[in-house]
């Protein structure tokens, strides 16, 4: 198995090389050369635990890590989860939340940045060196990197986040975080602006090269890789193929719940649920991609314009052919708009757009109908659900714990509705982070000083 970019300059790649690599250097994004095809698997697998299955599943995508090797990887990323079998489904009325938080930051980006950790870990013991490790977050992802790479030797880890824009206790976790490794940039500026400099640090070959930067965003493809197992694995549960609600912003975990479709595994629907934050569910109505200005919403993670993960959906939509990807983005990158001419043949996805309003209900409805307290990104996808009555059964994405987002949930439900002694103990650790203008040059400098 060896992996190509999006804008066909790069192919050939091995898995490790992939990992290491982050984004290609001709700025694309890494995919397999060939996907499999797991139809024939399918009974076979079927009953395993999630471990066993991501075994199963991450050795189709990866030939150049040995087999118990790898195996060790993924025993020691879910040993760190609280729930013995990974991931937990829910009844929320007739919809099932697939809760993904139960790792060590309380967020689905732990399922995949828990094993990246190790894979940068074993990689860097095999052939030596230092990695400096540069990433933005709009929440989640940054506290779930660090998480997986703390304390680690070899690793510098550079997370950005837009200053004022997570919530207090997701700040905490990033910024609590004592190991020297660690450095914490606040931005003044959006997530978008924050992505955007990790892009065009990356976009610096020479600067990239000789500072060794590797990625943890869902640009990096183990991040995908890892997320399709829990597709694949919840695909398997029901008699009949399942539709997924998947509250989207980046694009990362939406298209791995499509790579798991595209691969052979039963699914029948997805539904992309953004915030009001809605350029991807206007292009799937339209064909038209463009970009806004951000709106802050109850759902910050989402809050995102320029989908970083939409490239390798939009190779496929484009037949795999990289010029047309590359036509594309040069023309988003340079006009912040372009546009396929109609909208997206494609029968597996449906769009819809959650107002705040409307996920404050939906914080409710659930409160109401089954006691359960979601986080306002699960309200996201939950709201998404009751407008797609008739596709049933019904999957909505847990992205986090309810009690890392108290401001909007103790609006809606009530003080102290709820809470997580994890994320209790943070108000009164010492916290640091630098902070910086919204610049290239000034983030570069800060890696010169700080990186090994």
């Amino acid at each position: 198995m060896k992996y190509k970019s999006t804008r066909g300059g790069v192919r050939g790649i091995p898995f490790k090389d992939a990992v290491m690599m982050g984004l290609a250097d001709d700025g694309g994004l890494l995919v397999p050369e060939q996907l499999p095809d797991v139809r024939s698997r399918l009974d076979a697998w079927k009953g395993l635990p999630y471990t066993a299955f991501a075994k199963a599943l991450l050795l189709l995508f990866i030939d150049d890590i040995a087999p118990a090797t790898l195996h060790r990887l993924v025993d020691a990323a879910y040993s760190t989860f609280t729930e013995k079998d990974v991931v937990r489904m829910v009844p929320v009325g007739d919809v099932s939340v697939l809760e993904l938080f139960h790792g060590p930051t309380l967020a689905f980006k732990d399922v995949a940045l828990q094993l990246l950790g190790g894979l940068f870990t074993h990689i860097l013991s095999e052939r030596g060196g230092h990695l400096n490790i540069v990433g933005a977050t709009s929440g989640d992802t940054g506290s779930a990197a660090i998480a997986g790479v703390m304390g680690r030797p070899g690793v510098d880890i550079f997370i950005l986040f837009p200053k004022g824009r997570v919530s207090p206790l997701q700040e905490l976790q990033m910024t609590t975080v004592p190991d020297a490794n660690v450095h914490c940039v606040a931005i003044e500026g959006s997530f978008d602006d924050c992505q955007s400099i990790v892009k065009t640090i990356f976009g610096d070959l020479d600067f990239k090269h000789a500072h060794s930067l590797g990625a943890v965003n869902s640009v990096n493809w183990a991040r995908v890789l890892a997320q399709v197992v829990y597709y694949g694995y919840t695909s398997l549960r029901f008699d009949q193929p399942p539709v997924f609600a998947v509250p989207t912003g980046n694009f990362g975990n939406v298209f791995a719940a499509w790579l798991a479709s595209r691969i052979g595994f039963p699914i029948a629907k997805l539904v992309l649920a953004t915030n009001e934050n809605d350029i991807l569910a206007r292009f799937f109505a339209t064909g038209e991609y463009s970009r806004g200005e951000v709106r802050y919403t109850h759902s910050p993670a989402m809050d995102i314009q320029v989908a970083s993960n939409f490239e390798r959906y939009l190779y496929y939509a484009f037949g795999e052919d990289p010029a047309k990807v590359r036509a594309f983005m040069e023309s988003f990158a340079a006009t912040g708009r372009a546009a396929t001419g109609r909208a997206p043949d494609d029968p597996v996805f449906v769009a819809t757009a959650v107002t705040n309003g409307d996920t404050e209900t939906a914080i409710r409805m659930a409160r109401q109908e089954a006691g359960y307290v979601a986080d306002p990104h699960t309200a996201v996808g939950l709201m998404a659900a009751r407008r797609f009555p008739t596709l049933r059964p019904m999957v909505c994405i847990g992205t986090a714990h309810p009690a890392k987002f108290p401001e909007v949930v103790d609006a809606v439900l009530g003080a102290g509705a709820t809470t997580h002694p994890a994320l209790e103990v943070l108000r009164n650790k010492p916290a640091r982070r630098a902070v910086l203008p919204n610049d290239v040059d000034a983030v570069k400098g800060l890696i010169r000083s700080l990186g090994k």
